[in-house]
Parts: structure tokens; C-alpha cells; sequence
């Protein structure tokens, strides 16, 4: 089996990989360093979570320790999609480049120009930077692009769906057509392709897995409800999902909620935050001081349940999260595979739920069409007592057993080996309802019985 020390990285890189506790490369990691190193272009193809930041953060340390950084002038540039991935490839940099002396800047939203202007004018060796700010400072005269030796586009995807390909291809355009260029992306729509064709010099394509796939160590299940059954259709989805969290703060898990919405992140977590839990909301309108406070807290685990908007479905790796909730199903059915890769990371296991509306079918068929696999569901009855009463559900309720409406929990069932397979039901996920109603329950084992 290959280890790092088996690569050619320079021996202070090799370092402080050890320090940092790993020994042996990921696939993706195995694959891209040494044609890294050796000149190539890369075409990097994998999903969330395989370790990408590291296969060319490591190469591009090492290709560096030669030379030196003029004013204005970086010698590599790495382009991410948002603020956050932008700040974990810095915090990457860091820790891999210890015990190498680089200057590095970071170019993002949020932070003041002049902050950032006074690192651009001492010379920097490495600049990360979301496209938009870096072109700002392009166009103010703050940034020299001519020196750039090795350019990195990460989660290339991500700025398709972010309508950030037009900046990409004038950024490419700025440098010079000798660098080498590393472009990774979790999938390769046409677009994509194209920009691949028209920037890149010959690349190795490195492929570690199939398109759009969701980790294996990552559980799946989604939850059907019948909204036309209800006068306060938000407000029972919310119900629901306090169910499940009522469950999950039993095991003492932890969660990231996503909305497709920054209004219902903000509603939802003060719904989550008002019935007992630690709840905090992240997405695009929060400062960058907010965001970058938000996830600290989420990380060291001062707070359990982060609801978010699809800023931070890609490129965030934060350790231990024990499940991955979807309150509304994504519109784009790649972004599913993103949000759920936010748990199941670094060879653990994890949890996926999708709460869906019977009308959001069509979105979940989707889904499954992409990831070519089936989702369990756990399904609503037809018929429930109580459907369509106005304030049916007491305004104020305790956390726990709060769907007054409907019976508790029956006897939880029979545990099964947490090792089968993560599309039957069967494992983990049987704890995730454990406090739901007792509808849901039956319904989820009778599918499951029967589920193939």
C-alpha cells in the first residue's frame, strides 16, 4: 500500500503531514500528487470528502519552496467557489506548510480591501480567493497575475451552478498559458468539459469514483408527508423535523439542517433554538466574522444543530457530523449529493434524511436517477386524526413529545446489523425515528420488510 513517505514531497511537507496524523494517501490523493509533481495538468474527478484539498495543497508546497514572491505578483492561485471552502484551503495551507516559509493571502467577501491589499504588496507565494473578490482586485490595479506558475479551480461545479464560469474563464485568460492548472470538481457537466478543453494543456484525468455518487458509508432515508392534509403546512413540517431531532438529541448527535431558502434557515432556527435546542443559522447574509464564528462553535460542539442554506454544502469538512438533515428537497438534484456529503466523511459512517412533500416527489426521482439508487422512504398514512384542524398543535409545546396530535412512539424495533447495506433501512437509521410517531414507525417497517 502506498504512504506519503513513498511519494517525492519535500521532506518538511512529509513533516507535517505525519504531524498532522496521516500516513496513507486517498485515492484521489495517491493519483494526483505525483503527476502533480511531475508537471502535469490534472483533471480531477471525485466526490466530497475524498481528501482533494490535500492532493493539491501538497504538490503545489512542494513545487513552491523554490523561489521567491514579488509585490502584486503570487505565484499560485487557488480559485473556490465561497468564502468558507476559500478559508478551510488557507487553514489546509497552514497546516501542511508549516515548516515551509510561504507567504499566503486570502481574497474573499466580508473583509476590508485595504487588510487585504497590505499582503498582496509584501508578495505572496500562495493567493486563495472566491472569483469575484479576486477580480476586484484585479480591476483596481492591487493584482499582477503574469508570475501565476500553478493554478488550482476547486469544486468547478460549484461556480457552474453559482454563474461564476464566465469569471473563471477571464481569470484563466489573466494568467499566463505556461502554468499548470489542477481543476477538481465532484462532477463534469458539459460546460465544465468545455472549460476543460479550451484551458487546459493535455490533463491526466483522475477518476475515483463514478459521477455524482454518495458515499457508502453515508445511510439514506427520506420522509414522506402529505401536506394538502394540513392549514399550517410549514408549521407541521417543522414538527416533524423537531421529532426528529428529539431522537437524534437522545443519541447525542449532531446535525446539519439544509434549506433551499436563507429566510426559512433563519425561521427554522429559531424554531429549533425556541424548543430547546442549540441551534445557530448560516448562509450568504450573515457577515463573514458571523459565518466563520458560526462554524467554530458548530465544530468544538458548543452547538448541536446547524441550519443552513446551501453555502456550506460543499467543500466544508467538519469532523463528527452525525447526520445530515434535508427540510426541503434541493432543487438541483447534484446539490443532494453535496449536503449529504457534509456527514460520513474520513472513512465514518453517517446519516441522511430528507423530508419531503408529496408534491417534491418528482425532485426525489430525480435524485435517485442521478445517485442510480433507491432511497427507503418512511411514508405518512392516508388518513390522520387531526389533518387540516386549524391550531390542532398547541402554539407552545415541551421539546419532547410535541406532535400532540398524533400517538407516541411505539416499541422501538427490532435492531438489525448496522452493517447492511445503507439503501435498505436497515442499521443507524432505525434510531433516527426512535421518539417519532408510532404511524411512521409501522409504515417505515413495513417497507422495510419488504424493501429491496
Amino acid at each position: 500500500m502506498l504512504k506519503f513517505e513513498d511519494i517525492p514531497l519535500n521532506p518538511k511537507v512529509l513533516s507535517a503531514v505525519a504531524e498532522a496524523g496521516y500516513e496513507t494517501p486517498t485515492p484521489i490523493q495517491a493519483q494526483a500528487i505525483p503527476k502533480a509533481l511531475a508537471g502535469h495538468d490534472i483533471l480531477g474527478i471525485a466526490q466530497t470528502g475524498t481528501g482533494k484539498t490535500a492532493s493539491y495543497t501538497l504538490p503545489m508546497i512542494t513545487l513552491l519552496t523554490q523561489g521567491r514572491a514579488r509585490a502584486r505578483m503570487p505565484r499560485s492561485l487557488v480559485i473556490c467557489p465561497t468564502r468558507e471552502l476559500a478559508a478551510q484551503v488557507a487553514e489546509s495551507f497552514d497546516t501542511y506548510a508549516r515548516h515551509v516559509k510561504l507567504a499566503k493571502a486570502l481574497l474573499i467577501g466580508g473583509v476590508r480591501f485595504k487588510n487585504q491589499d497590505t499582503l498582496i504588496d509584501k508578495g505572496v507565494d500562495v493567493l486563495i480567493a472566491t472569483p469575484g473578490r479576486l477580480l476586484d482586485h484585479f480591476e483596481r490595479g492591487k493584482l499582477i497575475l503574469s508570475d501565476v506558475k500553478v493554478m488550482v479551480v476547486d469544486e468547478a461545479d460549484r461556480m457552474l451552478d453559482m454563474g461564476f464560469i464566465p469569471d473563471i474563464e477571464r481569470i484563466f485568460q489573466l494568467t499566463p498559458f505556461t502554468r499548470q492548472t489542477l481543476f477538481f470538481s465532484a462532477t463534469l457537466a458539459p460546460e465544465i468539459e468545455r472549460l476543460t478543453r479550451t484551458f487546459l494543456s493535455n490533463p491526466v484525468r483522475i477518476e475515483v469514483t463514478r459521477q455524482a455518487t454518495t458515499s457508502e458509508a453515508i445511510e439514506q432515508s427520506v420522509l414522506y408527508y402529505d401536506e394538502t392534509r394540513f392549514i399550517d403546512t410549514e408549521g407541521k413540517k417543522r414538527n416533524l423535523l423537531r421529532q426528529v431531532i428529539d431522537a437524534e438529541a437522545k443519541l447525542g448527535a449532531n446535525a446539519i439542517i439544509f434549506c433551499n431558502k436563507k429566510k426559512d434557515v433563519d425561521i427554522v432556527a429559531r424554531s429549533v433554538t425556541k424548543h430547546g435546542y442549540s441551534a445557530e443559522p448560516l448562509h450568504g447574509d450573515l457577515s463573514q466574522e458571523q459565518r466563520t464564528q458560526t462554524l467554530n462553535r458548530f465544530r468544538d460542539g458548543r452547538t448541536t444543530f446547524l441550519v443552513a442554506s446551501d453555502v456550506a454544502a460543499r467543500g466544508l469538512d467538519i469532523p463528527d457530523v452525525s447526520l445530515v438533515i434535508n427540510f426541503d428537497v434541493p432543487g438541483n438534484p447534484e446539490d443532494y449529493v453535496h449536503r449529504i456529503g457534509r456527514t460520513g466523511r474520513a472513512g465514518k459512517s453517517g446519516r441522511a434524511l430528507t423530508i419531503c412533500a408529496v408534491r417534491d416527489k418528482k425532485k426525489m426521482t430525480a435524485i435517485e436517477k442521478l445517485i442510480q439508487s433507491k432511497i427507503p422512504p418512511i411514508s405518512q398514512p392516508t388518513v390522520q386524526s387531526g389533518a387540516g384542524q386549524k391550531n390542532a398543535t398547541p402554539k407552545h409545546r415541551p421539546a419532547h413529545n410535541s406532535d400532540e396530535t398524533t400517538p407516541s412512539a411505539g416499541k422501538r424495533t427490532e435492531k438489525h446489523n448496522s452493517n447492511s447495506h445503507r439503501n435498505r433501512g436497515h442499521g443507524p437509521i432505525t434510531e433516527v425515528i426512535e421518539g417519532l410517531p408510532s404511524f411512521i414507525t409501522k409504515s417505515f417497517e413495513e417497507r422495510r420488510t419488504g424493501y429491496r
